[in-house]
C-alpha cells in the first residue's frame, strides 16, 4: 500500500503501484490501528514532464508513538499546531545539491522548526543520498555535514529535544529509547 498525495494514483499505478491511497491536506487514513493524516509543508509545486502535479504533503502517523514526517517543507505557520504531542519529528536538513531552493530546510531552519514543533525527539533526513553526478566528490561536506550541524543548532535552539543522527539506510528502535 502506498499512501501518496492526491492526483499521484494514476502514475504509480504506471510504474507498478497498485494499491494507492490519495490524501489531500486534513485527510485521515487509518490502517491496522494506526491514524495517518497529511498534512501541509511549504514546498512549491515543480512539475515535471510526465509526472503529475500535487500538492506538497507532510504526514503525522498516529499509532503507539505520534511521529511527524514533514516531507520536503520549509518553516509555516502552521507548524506549531502540528507539533502538539509529537514523540518524533523526522526533519529535512539539506536538498539534493550543493544549493537549497524554496521549500527547503537547511541544518539552521530545520532546529527553528524544532521550536515550534517541540518533540521529544527529532531525526535529520534529506541529506547524503542525492547529490548530482559528480560533484559528490568536490563537496564531500554536503554529503556528511548537514545533520551534524542540524544537531549542534538544535542543541543550541531546542536543547530539551534529543537529536539522532543515522546514517542513510540505519534504522532506530523506538522501543528502546522511550524506555
Amino acid at each position: 500500500l502506498v499512501v501518496a498525495p492526491r492526483g499521484a494514483a494514476g502514475y504509480l499505478a504506471r510504474h507498478g503501484f497498485k494499491q494507492v491511497v490519495e490524501m489531500a491536506v486534513g485527510e485521515t487514513l487509518c490502517i491496522q490501528g494506526v491514524d495517518i493524516t497529511a498534512t501541509p509543508a511549504n514546498h512549491p509545486a515543480r512539475p515535471l514532464p510526465g509526472r503529475p502535479r500535487t500538492d506538497c504533503l507532510g504526514y503525522v502517523i498516529n499509532g503507539s508513538r505520534r511521529i511527524y514526517f514533514t516531507g520536503d517543507t520549509d518553516l509555516f505557520a502552521g507548524m506549531a499546531d502540528i507539533g502538539l504531542g509529537l514523540d518524533v519529528a523526522l526533519l529535512p536538513v539539506w536538498g539534493w545539491g550543493p544549493t537549497l531552493g524554496a521549500g527547503h530546510l537547511d541544518p539552521y531552519r530545520a532546529a527553528q522548526a524544532l521550536e515550534l514543533l517541540r518533540p521529544s525527539l527529532a531525526i535529520p533526513i534529506h541529506w547524503g543520498t542525492y547529490f548530482p553526478v559528480g560533484l559528490r566528490p568536490l563537496l564531500p561536506h554536503l554529503v556528511r555535514q548537514p545533520p551534524h550541524t542540524f544537531a549542534q543548532f538544535a542543541h543550541d535552539l531546542a536543547p530539551d529535544v534529543a537529536v539522532r543522527v543515522l546514517a542513510p539506510g540505519d534504522a532506530l528502535d523506538l522501543t528502546g529509547f522511550y524506555q
